[in-house]
């Protein structure tokens, strides 16, 4: 120990002790060791405990006398004995909304509508500060090519921006307000499927450059820190970064979301119920991409319906009393750039903090139907938990209601243009971008609008074990009209979130496709 600590003075590095240890005790007041491990526990029992080696080491060297360390002894006895008689009628002082949390409230009903928007010129002015580097900055040709240039070109020219420019749109926006950033996660700068680039790094001194960290004036940092592969320690730490500020949006993304299933005990034990248990905020945002697409079980699902388990929102939305929800923490899938853009710069615009998870985009990342123009982002404008029908152009024709998450939504209406004709609006889609909390008003709202359906369809491509159907179904069913049955329509119960071969995962989405608007 001397060694280590001598070290770490002298050369300022960390240093790992081995430590070997023994438990004296057993697990609790009825364990008893000896039990299992009879010689091991003779030999414990037998030596001389730690603070009785200490006071005869003192003694024998002059330090104290054996009435100084008895009176010790009894001083410290009495003064736990009276802290334990006084702990009976004490009662805390609660100190989560003091320091830098002062101005804070906690929440007693959640706000998911607030207006986040921006002036377009600003949008302009951070997404073109969000690819301007140096030109003595050397970076790499195809960026060049296939991010800076196109990104410049959709900002001046529209007619709409991607997810990555509505992703840094979010971020240069909250470092203009003063806000820091900090995005973690493996290969975070450049991201999974290369779409983000946040950092650029010269192909001639392997320099790195943030360009939205100088945007200009004053702001907040955005901190990119590509972690190693390891979720269990990393979602630690940002979990711990986002109790110790209100003032950082700390960010944590899966390289693919499943690989949050490593970090089960962080999610558990701290942010779904940190709030509850210690009153401490969290505003941490986990992104986790998702969705089918044709891949193996392993990169495929987010495991989304493991985080709704864990939501504690009613699930008889009819009840008045249920319609006001506060939950541990807020559940979205958002479909459209301007839907990420909103949610999140809403992270730091209300004035209390909760967890996010999204179940975020893979292949809408580069679908041309999945853009967003700017006025989408401008004052005025905010998240959406439901974005109504757009496809039905007589509601009163509409038969039946298809609600659906995520991208499957872009499969349908590609499929509804086609049969556009046949269908003759007797059905309407209606998008559900965040499942928790559960947007009764707004679902409600559609029902109205469509006062003269009578079939009701839950669609998701996840099986029917999975995605956010269990955590729907009796929370959407309690607010259908009388006598309605709210229907399934997605892949059957399956143990693995998809088979993994191609041939099965086409056939099987393009039945749920005919499902969902077949019939008519």
């Amino acid at each position: 120990m001397r060694v280590a600590f001598e070290y770490r003075k002298m050369f300022r590095k960390d240093i790992i002790i081995d430590l070997i240890t023994f438990r004296r005790w057993g697990h609790n007041e009825l364990d008893e060791p000896s039990f299992t491990q009879p010689h091991m526990y003779k030999i414990i029992r037998a030596r001389e405990s730690v603070p009785k080696q200490y006071e005869r080491r003192m003694q024998e060297e002059g330090i104290v006398t054996k009435d100084t360390a008895s009176e010790t002894r009894s001083a410290f006895t009495k003064f736990l004995d009276d802290e334990l008689a006084a702990s009976k009628d004490f009662v805390p002082q609660a100190d989560h909304l003091k320091g830098k949390w002062a101005g804070l409230v906690m929440a007693t009903e959640a706000v998911t509508t607030i207006d986040t928007g921006v002036p377009i010129e600003t949008l302009r002015e951070v997404g073109e500060k969000s690819v301007s580097v140096d030109p003595a900055f050397h970076v790499h040709s195809r960026l060049t090519k296939h991010h800076i240039q196109p990104r410049l070109k959709r900002l001046q020219e529209g007619p709409s921006v991607d997810w990555a420019t509505a992703e840094a749109l979010a971020f240069g926006t909250l470092l203009k307000e003063g806000f820091n950033i900090r995005l973690c996660g493996q290969d975070v700068g450049r991201g999974t499927f290369s779409q983000r680039h946040a950092m650029f790094v010269c192909q001639d001194t392997e320099n790195v450059f943030i360009p939205l960290n100088s945007i200009g004036g004053p702001q907040g940092k955005l901190e990119v820190a590509n972690s190693n592969l390891s979720e269990l320690a990393v979602l630690g730490f940002e979990y711990g970064v986002s109790i110790q500020s209100p003032k950082v949006l700390p960010i944590w993304e899966a390289q693919f979301g499943d690989f949050n299933n490593t970090a089960q005990v962080i999610i558990d034990t701290y942010i779904s119920s940190g709030e509850t248990k210690w009153l401490r905020q969290s505003g941490l945002v986990m992104l986790l991409p998702h969705g089918y697409d044709g891949a193996g079980p392993e990169h495929s699902s987010s495991r989304v319906e493991r985080f709704l388990q864990l939501c504690n929102t009613p699930l008889d939305m009819a009840a008045e009393a249920n319609q006001k929800q506060n939950p541990n923490m807020h559940v979205a899938i958002p479909t459209t750039p301007a839907q990420i853009f909103h949610l999140l710069r809403r992270q730091m615009q209300r004035n209390y903090r909760k967890p996010l998870v999204v179940a975020g985009p893979k292949t809408l990342l580069r679908l041309s139907a999945a853009t967003s123009p700017l006025e989408d982002m401008a004052p005025g404008t905010s998240f959406q938990p439901v974005i109504s029908d757009s496809l039905a152009s007589d509601p009163t024709k509409v038969k039946r209601v298809v609600f659906v998450s995520g991208k499957l939504y872009y499969d349908l209406a590609k499929a509804y243009a086609e049969r556009k004709d046949a269908l003759d609006s007797q059905v309407a889609i209606v998008r559900v971008e965040e499942v928790c909390p559960f947007p009764c008003q707004e679902l409600t709202k559609e029902m109205m609008r469509f006062s003269g359906a009578t079939e009701f369809t839950w669609c998701q491509e996840e099986t029917m074990n999975a995605g956010v159907y269990t955590f729907v179904q009796p929370r959407l069913q309690s607010i259908l009209p009388k006598g309605a049955v709210l229907r399934y329509v997605g892949r059957d119960p399956l143990a693995a979130p998809v088979t993994g071969i191609s041939s099965v995962y086409k056939a099987e989405q393009a039945q749920i496709i005919n499902d969902a608007l077949g019939g008519m």
